[in-house]
């Protein structure tokens, strides 16, 4: 444990990504086998769920630390972190023996353990355990046990530190922490070893991600070089079909072929051997719908007959990865493209009756479509394309180069995506809270709100990211000055400050006070130039909505 408490700091004091992926290849190279496939569990993004109730170690922290509970909670509230929190107020116990004990014991034989005891065992387990821990690995210890670690790496630098530490390729790293694995010894030897028996027959590839455009369109080069199609707004699939078996897998790396029993139809109608990319959409009337509506279906552990005719998922198909069992990545994408659209008009062809196009308002009983090509002889007639995204439920143009290969991960170049402008209203900010991790501190998660037909402020949205760090530090002085009332770690504040949000999409919702939701708020500027009375009304989203 305290290996990887020690990697954990090495990674949160540097912003260098060479640096970070060097400590990590170091703890690696030093970390028995099953330490270090729970580090890669862990700084992958794979979180245990919550241990033990919040209150619960508050409460034993408190008393623990000879504090009241109220002044624990004052600390809370000005550190903005639990298990920091916890950390910082416990003191040193001279009388403690500190454990030198493998990450793989206090995870397996501690960290699990504990949610499975009864309340008074519990504490008791608890309090031994951060005795037993100095303060860096205890402070790491409760991040695990709130279910909330997380570090300042992505996948991409664990694998390059994979990479240099077993001397395999990126790529194949990469293709092997796909998937279903459990942290394990003989998985971590697996992931080094030159051959591992990569034909798991579930696995799915790394997914190709595409940049958001940054060049102008004259410095593509021709547009014929280009191939163009709708960006598609619902859950990035892999669907494989390996064996005789059917699996789909969302970018997440979360297996969902049993909530999507449309999905499972097309990988068994599927040659063995062959694995689809594409995009889950709701469907209806000849297009798909936002995604809003898929919402309705995500996360229903029963889907009822009436749910699935009401909210059908097809599957957009836009890529090839693997045919006869035969990795197709590294193959142009014309080619790619050319033996994806052979393969769904000839699995259209075994159902004659079944529509094929995107103009069709029948829903094929098989619900995979190949998806469209936008056409255009200059990058004019795409950028007019692209204004019509909207009207279709879709989020842009995505560009990608005709001989380009299917890389992992997001590279520059070869994928583009070249999204709409977003929605934008002018809200007020009316309250304030503490952000996370670094952010704790400050006042970074905001509310804002429009204002209704009867001239009231109204919440309407929340956003977390958009100012840069001179304006958060500016608007969290200016909180501490201007709060009204404190309802926990909110604050309601002084209705002044007016910012410009964006977001993608509006819907009706009974959830909220306003009526509407909206997907993907953020702030896209700070309007010093307006007052309250400036900013938008719920009627002027409900036209949008309207329009839409």
């Amino acid at each position: 444990m305290k290996g990887f408490a020690d990697l954990y700091t090495a990674i949160d004091e540097t912003n260098k990504t060479n640096e970070k992926v060097g400590a990590i290849a170091d703890y690696f190279r030093a970390a028995p086998p099953k330490d270090a496939a729970w580090a890669i569990h862990f700084l992958t993004g794979r979180r245990p769920k919550r241990a033990v109730n919040s209150t619960r170690m508050q409460i034993l922290a408190a008393s623990m630390a000879g504090i009241d509970t109220w002044l624990f909670t004052e600390c809370y509230d000005a550190v903005g972190d639990l298990a920091e929190t916890i950390s910082l107020i416990l003191p040193d116990f001279p009388d403690a023996e500190i454990s030198n004990d493998s990450l793989a014991y206090w995870v397996e034989e501690r960290l699990f353990k504990l949610a499975g005891l009864p309340e008074e065992d519990q504490v008791r387990a608890l309090a031994d355990d951060w005795r037993s821990l100095d303060r860096p690995s205890r402070f790491v210890y409760n991040k695990l046990i709130t279910g909330a670690f997380r570090v300042g790496v992505s996948q991409e630098l664990v694998v390059r530190a994979l990479s240099q530490v077993g001397g395999v390729p990126v790529p194949v790293i990469s293709h092997r922490l796909m998937g279903d694995w459990s942290p394990s010894e003989a998985f971590y030897l697996s992931l080094l070893a030159e051959d591992s028996g990569d034909a798991n027959i579930s696995r799915p590839y790394p997914f190709c991600l595409a940049h958001p455009l940054e060049l102008a369109l004259d410095q593509l080069g021709d547009v014929s070089d280009w191939h163009a199609e709708w960006k598609w707004d619902g859950i990035r699939a892999q669907l494989i079909r390996r064996d005789g078996e059917s699996f789909v897998w969302s970018r997440g790396e979360e297996l969902i072929t049993d909530r999507f029993p449309e999905m499972r139809a097309i990988c068994e109608a599927l040659p063995n051997g062959t694995v689809l990319d594409g995009e889950i959409l709701a469907w209806g009337d000849g297009i798909p719908q936002k995604f809003m509506a898929l919402q309705k279906r995500i996360g229903r552990k029963l889907l009822s007959k009436k749910i699935l005719e009401e909210i059908p998922a097809v599957l957009t198909a836009f890529d090839l990865l693997e045919l006869a069992g035969e990795d197709f990545r590294e193959r142009p994408l014309a080619e790619r493209r050319a033996k994806l659209s052979e393969l769904v008009q000839t699995l259209h062809d075994r159902q004659p009756d079944l529509p094929l196009g995107a103009e069709s308002a029948r829903l094929p009983k098989l619900n995979l479509r190949l998806s469209d090509q936008v056409t255009g002889a200059t990058w004019e007639e795409l950028a007019e394309q692209r204004l019509t995204a909207r009207e279709k439920n879709v989020e842009g143009l995505m560009l990608k180069r005709l001989d380009s290969p299917y890389l992992v991960g997001r590279k520059k170049g070869t994928w583009w995506k070249w999204k709409i402008e977003p929605l934008t209203v002018d809200a007020v900010l009316v309250y304030a809270q503490r952000g996370s991790g670094k952010r704790a501190s400050l006042y970074t998660d905001y509310t804002f709100a429009l204002w209704d037909d009867e001239g009231k402020l109204v919440p309407f949205a929340k956003a977390y990211s958009g100012l840069n760090d001179e304006e958060i530090r500016r608007v969290d002085a200016w909180v501490r000055r201007n709060t009204k009332e404190k309802f926990g770690p909110v604050r309601t504040v002084e209705p002044e400050l007016v910012m410009e949000l964006a977001f993608e999409g509006i819907q009706i919702s009974t959830r909220h006070k306003s009526g509407l939701a909206v997907r993907f708020p953020r702030i896209a500027r700070w309007r010093h130039d307006k007052k309250p009375p400036d900013a938008d009304t719920l009627k002027l989203v409900r036209e949008m909505l309207g329009a839409l």
